[in-house]
């Protein structure tokens, strides 16, 4: 079974040590190349290198420039690019070397585009020099899952991330952002920081705005499940379209806010498939509302899934459609891209001729 190690437990010296021990690892595998030396530096400016490294292969000695950073996101991938590149002026037969515990898919190409190496705590790699290529990819990463990715789909923080998405070209100040997405002004600020790591966000001298809200979409429902909701299916005998509209009057009747999603949602928004299952978020007791709708509950064959929301963020951006409230388009994507088969190929067409349109 996979160890996982929590790479934020680790201290500054500790990071270096598990860095040198995996680029030793990548390293000697190389039969004709020797390890001289690999160490920290004794820091006496402020270009000094995490570690160096010195390795003789039949092409000669080449020093190595190593920066080693606790998070492998794109900001992070090119402060370190530049700091070897600084360093490298005056050495300039050098080769830099980026290694971090996890190194993203955009970062990696950030290093190639420079001619710099990476690496990451689990041997993945990519090095080029002096005849010598190593390239490995697809091994397990064995340390925990990032504190950015866990924290910014967080409940709350997914608050945020609504609010950029649905309003992807307005320019925001945090304290805006924080009010708009009704979340403190720190959990505002962590979000923004995740995404500058991740450099999908531009910032001017009057705010910041997203500047690629694909790629945000696009890793949120990976991390994203309609299961995180609180979910409950029923059977009815009434049509679907009866079923939304019953459910639309009895909450509005009530004052509880709902949201039709997945299929129903995209129904209104975008339709290309035929459904026959409703789906909605709604706040209130599931119970009563089955019971005044005459829902029966089933494990099996059901066409209705009701939702309580695990956060009242996805009622953000819901707005009228002809009588009935349809979740914001991204959150109708996040709830059928989860949902497989014709949830797929709904949540497509919904990006194509909605979304993208919109960013």
């Amino acid at each position: 079974m996979l160890k996982v190690l929590d790479t934020m437990k680790l201290s500054e010296q500790q990071l270096e040590t598990q860095a040198e021990e995996a680029l030793r690892a990548c390293l000697e595998g190389v039969p004709f190349l020797e390890i001289q030396e690999i160490a920290r530096e004794d820091a006496r400016s402020d270009i000094a290198a995490d570690l160096l490294g010195t390795v003789s292969s039949p092409a000669g000695i080449r020093r190595l420039i190593i920066e080693v950073k606790s998070n492998g996101q794109p900001r992070l991938a090119r402060q370190a690019v530049n700091q070897i590149f600084r360093y490298i002026q005056s050495c300039p037969q050098a080769y830099g070397i980026f290694i971090a515990p996890y190194v993203s898919p955009r970062a990696a190409e950030i290093c190639v585009q420079e001619g710099v190496g990476f690496l990451d705590l689990s041997g993945n790699c990519r090095l080029c020099f002096d005849g010598i290529y190593i390239e490995r990819e697809g091994r397990p990463n064995k340390f925990a899952q990032r504190r950015g990715l866990r924290s910014l789909y967080k409940p709350k923080a997914t608050r945020v991330l609504r609010v950029l998405l649905n309003n992807p070209k307005r320019m925001w100040k945090v304290i805006d952002l924080a009010e708009e997405a009704q979340v403190s002004l720190g959990l505002a600020s962590n979000v923004k920081r995740e995404l500058a790591d991740r450099e999908w966000i531009c910032t001017e001298a009057d705010g910041f705005s997203l500047t690629v809200p694909e790629a945000l979409l696009a890793e949120w429902s990976d991390n994203y499940s309609f299961r995180q909701n609180r979910v409950k299916d029923y059977y009815s005998m009434k049509p679907i379209f009866e079923i939304e509209e019953a459910l639309a009057e009895y909450c509005e009747n009530r004052g509880f806010r709902y949201a039709l999603t997945s299929l129903s949602g995209a129904a209104r928004l975008a339709p290309s498939v035929r459904y026959q299952r409703a789906f909605a978020y709604v706040e209130g007791s599931l119970d009563d509302i089955a019971l005044q709708l005459s829902l029966k509950e089933v494990t099996s064959g059901a066409n209705v899934s009701l939702f309580t929301p695990y956060d009242e963020g996805v009622f953000y951006g819901t707005a009228d459609y002809e009588g009935l409230q349809i979740a914001s388009p991204p959150q109708v994507y996040l709830d059928l891209i989860s949902f497989r088969g014709r949830g797929e190929e709904a949540a497509n067409t919904l990006l194509e001729e909605v979304i993208k349109l919109q960013w």
